[in-house]
């Protein structure tokens, strides 16, 4: 009698520069796979929540067992690898996905967003500071912010399989 392996449900951890399409490409892929997407950033800001409290929030997401897409509070490599050691110890199999786009494309989409070019660049500084580039150890999936969704989707399961 052969025993089935159980796969791991799979965490996919996106970050990148503000207005790079994070967002975009996180809700088409949750609408895709039926997967729960969550924003940690939005928890942090809106809910007031602390790492601590964020970490509780994941580990009661994990015990879910659904494959889930996470944005968000990933801008440093200590942040990234928090969340993948909580997620791991969880029994989720993270992979980050890092989406790069252009600085103009980036400034033309801050404008839209906030209205001010001020307000944009204050937004954008700030994010930018705060971020670190992924160490070689981490291994994103790296995506273009300015490729159709079909594109990127491509890409990340040719390197999920």
């Amino acid at each position: 009698m052969e025993s089935k392996k159980k796969t791991k449900p799979r965490a996919i951890l996106v970050f990148g520069a503000p207005c790079s399409g994070k967002t975009t490409f996180c809700e088409k892929f949750s609408q895709r796979f039926k997967a729960p997407y969550y924003n940690l950033q939005s928890l942090r800001e809106e809910a007031d929540f602390t790492e601590k409290q964020i970490h509780v929030v994941l580990e009661a997401i994990s015990k879910t067992g659904q494959n889930i897409i996470i944005e968000g509070g990933l801008d440093t490599e200590n942040e990234r690898n928090a969340v993948r050691k909580l997620l791991k110890i969880c029994g989720y199999n993270p992979t980050l996905v890092w989406i790069q786009t252009d600085i103009n494309t980036i400034k033309a989409r801050l404008k839209l967003k906030f209205r001010s070019v001020a307000r944009a660049k204050e937004e954008y500084d700030s994010r930018i500071r705060a971020m670190e580039a992924p160490a070689e150890t981490e291994k994103p999936i790296i995506l273009s912010g300015k490729h159709t969704f079909d594109t990127q989707l491509s890409h990340v399961l040719s390197q999920l399989s």
